[in-house]
């Protein structure tokens, strides 16, 4: 059978991919993991220790301080976590009563 030629074209510039809605600037920020509210207290330290460090290597240093903190040193990173979770839940809960938010797109 021989082949034809498609009459549809997909335009190179985007891959031929849907293009995503345009996230609202006033819907709530997500809350922050545990480890990023350590990595926040701890990267100016490992900076100073490692002046030479390039961005990966200080989230690499970073990644496995956490993986050696027990837990007690890893808890109250983790209440901070809890607590910012529960942020964002009223906060969503506000934008999406207030009819701004669409019920499809919350997250």
């Amino acid at each position: 059978m021989p082949k034809t030629k498609s009459t549809t074209r997909v335009s190179k510039r985007d891959g031929g991919r849907k293009r995503r809605a345009k996230k609202d600037p006033n819907a709530p920020k997500r809350g922050l993991s545990a480890y990023m509210f350590f990595s926040q207290d701890a990267r100016e330290g490992v900076k100073l220790a490692n002046p030479d460090a390039t961005f990966g290597q200080l989230g690499k240093i970073l990644g496995e301080k956490w993986k050696g903190m027990s837990a007690s040193e890893r808890s109250p990173y983790e209440k901070k976590a809890e607590l910012d979770k529960q942020r964002y839940e009223r906060e969503k809960e506000a934008y999406n009563a207030s009819g701004a938010g669409d019920s499809s797109d919350a997250e």
